[in-house]
């Protein structure tokens, strides 16, 4: 029956964290749409203003950009944590024995876990704080606080992989 629940909680918890990433690519793909607006703006302000008109380019567009992309930059994370799809250096762990490697490896995991819990915890306080300030982005005077929350919820959805590959697979990746 735990197998079953382990497994079952794994399936679920690939799932939320691949469709977090397809949210991450529709972000990009607002953001890819509109620098090409942005840029076809710019290329036919050069071409109008032979003829006396002027197009501008989108306003705010680096606001978005810049608030889209502090979204979108933790997103993958999740998913490729857990495809173990990271970068690995084995250059001497491969001459270690394979119990030594685990050993290596469950290490390395609890230190990316340690890491992403402390950065969650920054990021938290920055939401508040930035929340309490009022920031707001300078151009469309949009609060900067709400885009803190997919960075905040990419760290946890991290950690808890970080946590399965940690305690319940010692280092292997997800099933499923």
């Amino acid at each position: 029956m735990q197998a079953k629940l382990r497994i079952y909680m794994e399936n679920r918890l690939r799932t939320i964290c691949l469709w977090w990433v397809y949210l991450a690519g529709i972000m990009l793909i607002i953001i890819i749409g509109t620098t090409v607006i942005n840029i076809t703006a710019f290329g036919l302000d050069k071409v109008t203003r032979l003829f006396d008109f002027n197009i501008s380019g989108l306003t705010g567009y680096e606001d978005l950009v810049r608030l889209l992309t502090s979204c979108i930059a933790l997103m993958f994370f999740p998913w490729a944590q857990a495809q173990r799809g990271h970068v690995a250096v084995d250059f001497f762990a491969d001459k270690f024995s394979p119990k030594f490697q685990q050993i290596l490896d469950i290490l390395w995991l609890s230190c990316t876990l340690i890491f992403v819990i402390f950065l969650g915890i920054l990021m938290f306080m920055g939401m508040t704080e930035s929340f309490s300030d009022g920031s707001v982005a300078t151009t469309l005077g949009w609060a900067q606080w709400p885009f803190y929350i997919p960075g905040i919820i990419s760290l946890g959805l991290w950690s808890i992989v970080l946590f399965f590959q940690i305690f319940l697979h010692k280092g292997g990746k997800l099933d499923g």
